[in-house]
């Protein structure tokens, strides 16, 4: 996640030290670009794969610090959480089969991140958005004890100056709000890095945008956070509010967030989007490593940009423009940034290949697509595809067409043309493009996801059945079995997880609730209606004030209904908290003879545990 060694912009001379340099940076861009430096061929591939270290029970583990020493390999590095880690491929040239070697890059990798997380009792799990994930699991205490990490969260909470506002609508709904930046520890995402000619750019990022609708929908993979079925690719809406830096006003001014499509096709050169960023965006960081950049170009040098790649580390946008320095020489990149991890490895290739085969195959047709494509089109298919994925109706080239039918009718074909363009081997080509094309045909990550969510949870509680999937998730992932190839499994089925039950194993969280002050009657009757033993009743101020029971109805007997709840709900609760053995649970009830208690979190009910929970 960019460079640790970082310090939050706050005094005028930081500031104008750090803005001066910035100048001279995109000043030096331009000269290297008028100079014809930047590197044109050959074209190279990277990645960059993000993964989750969860324990024994396919739960967040928060030892990334002791599990990356026991890697002790420089491919890797911290993430923001401290159940996530990142591992940085070696670029490779795009050439035969390019994409094998990457995979079995990637795969030793793999292997030494397992063998170190097994020596701390951990598991590795690729996936979009980590299903077990709970709300304790965003505080800060999760947090990767690095510099860069607080220095990034206390500029991004300066910067907005208040709390971070979360609401994402699918079939459920999430409304949070939460105090830092921690919700982007969620997001889980393989980044595919592709060498760009510096001559064309500005057209292939602008293709880059058009296609990024259609090859989301197929790589969709985070439909579940926090136990709420949300969007088929849920990453795309949390890490866009999780870190947006603007006040809730500011929103109606227009004013762009820092992770965000973009706004328009983009014109001029790539020094004028660098422009673009920093006109939007205000600086949050700097560091003590900055060079005159225009000085190093006159000595015959080639600068790195330090000022302009730590701005533009802190915006986010979907597609990203990238400058580094390799062996010497400069080169530009575009990094695809909203594929999620999982659910395999080969599932992550197959979905590189089949955008680096698109980026390699654009058709005359689609030459100079700012002027064939509007730009709304193109945003609106990709926020369409974060929602529904596969089941995305496009407006693609002024016509409506269903996510199936134009990639497997247009852009596969497109794809494998790009790729053999470039001399990709064959054997590479089929491989990977025939699990995006049995995929097409069968079901995306999401999909199975949420197919064996509503399945296990006929039997299941939720919290069983999200530990389930994660677990179900990491057999398939040591079966390597592509998703397309991923059964709806048997609820039945003994996965041996190791359990330690607790409250929230069982607790109901979908409830009811009423007032003190609702008459007495009317509840009575939806207690009736509904068959329901017990309703926790709350005020005005939502907090909870006592527990109206059937018990409490029958005492009452043939009295006047015309009262209110509080005259005759049960007051003085025993209450428990969801991390607490479920066996206290069951003794609370047997010792005070009872059949109800309340869970809460600081007062706040979360949910009920009856004794027929057991």
């Amino acid at each position: 996640m960019g460079r640790l060694d970082v310090k939050q912009l706050k005094s005028p001379k930081d500031k104008a030290l750090y803005i001066r340099h910035l100048i001279r940076d995109l000043e030096a861009l331009d000269m290297i670009l008028k100079q014809d430096l930047i590197e044109k061929e050959p074209i190279r591939i990277g990645a960059e794969q993000e993964f989750c270290i969860t324990n024994n029970q396919f739960f967040p583990n928060n030892n990334n610090i002791e599990v990356l020493e026991a890697i002790n390999d420089d491919h890797f590095t911290t993430e923001i959480g401290k159940y996530n880690l990142e591992i940085n491929s070696d670029p490779l040239l795009l050439k035969d089969n390019c994409f094998s070697l990457l995979q079995q890059q990637l795969e030793d990798l793999l292997k030494k991140a397992k063998k170190g997380a097994k020596a701390s009792n951990s598991k590795v799990v690729l996936t979009g958005i980590l299903p077990t994930l709970r709300l304790k699991h965003i505080g800060e205490n999760y947090m990767t004890d690095r510099p860069r990490y607080h220095v990034l969260n206390n500029s991004l909470k300066s910067s907005r100056r208040e709390h971070f506002n979360i609401h994402i609508k699918g079939v459920d709904e999430l409304n949070l709000i939460h105090d830092c930046v921690m919700l982007e520890a969620c997001n889980t995402s393989f980044q595919t890095h592709l060498q760009i000619n510096p001559d064309e750019f500005v057209d292939k990022y602008n293709w880059a945008q058009a296609i990024a609708g259609p090859v989301l929908s197929i790589c969709t993979n985070s439909p579940i956070l926090f136990g709420r079925e949300l969007w088929a690719e849920t990453r795309i809406a949390l890490f866009t509010q999780s870190i947006d830096t603007r006040r809730n006003s500011f929103i109606h001014h227009e004013k762009e967030s820092r992770v965000s499509f973009g706004v328009d096709w983009e014109r001029g050169t790539v020094t004028d989007i660098f422009r673009d960023h920093i006109s939007r965006f205000r600086s949050l960081l700097t560091s003590n490593e900055h060079d005159d950049s225009l000085e190093k170009l006159e000595q015959g040098e080639i600068p790195k940009l330090r000022a302009l790649q730590l701005h533009n580390g802190t915006v986010y946008k979907w597609n990203r423009v990238c400058y580094g320095v390799g062996e010497g020489k400069p080169h530009l990149r575009i990094e695809c940034r909203y594929i999620p991890a999982g659910p395999t490895l080969t599932d992550e290739i197959a979905n590189m290949v089949f955008w680096v085969g698109l980026m390699l195959g654009q058709s005359e047709a689609y030459n100079k697509v700012h002027e064939k494509m509007d730009f709304k089109d193109v945003k609106n298919n990709f926020f369409k595809a974060a929602r529904n994925g596969m089941e995305t109706q496009f407006k693609w080239n002024n016509k409506r067409i269903s996510a199936q039918d134009l990639i497997l009718n247009e852009l596969l074909p497109m794809a494998i043309k790009g790729l053999e363009k470039v001399n990709i081997s064959s054997e590479d080509v089929s491989k990977y493009l025939s699990v995006i094309e049995a995929r097409a045909k069968s079901h995306t990550g999401a999909q199975w996801m949420v197919d064996n969510y509503r399945n296990l949870q006929k039997t299941k509680t939720n919290f069983e059945a999200l530990q389930n999937i994660t677990a179900y998730m990491y057999k398939h992932q040591l079966d390597e079995k592509t998703v397309d190839q991923w059964n709806i499994f048997n609820p039945d089925d003994n996965l041996k997880i190791d359990v330690s039950r607790i409250v929230k194993h069982n607790m109901n969280t979908k409830i009811l609730l009423v007032d003190q002050n609702d008459s007495l009657e009317l509840v009575s009757s939806i207690m009736q209606w509904k068959n329901i033993h017990h309703l926790p009743v709350i005020n005005k101020k939502k907090a909870l004030t006592g527990l109206l029971t059937w018990t409490d109805l029958i005492k009452l007997g043939d009295k006047d209904l015309g009262l209110r709840v509080k005259d005759v709900m049960t007051t003085g609760l025993i209450t428990i908290t969801q991390e607490a053995p479920l066996n206290k649970a069951k003794d609370l009830m047997q010792k005070h003879k009872i059949n109800c208690l309340p869970v809460v979190r600081n007062k706040e009910l979360l949910g009920i545990i009856t004794s027929s929970d057991f």
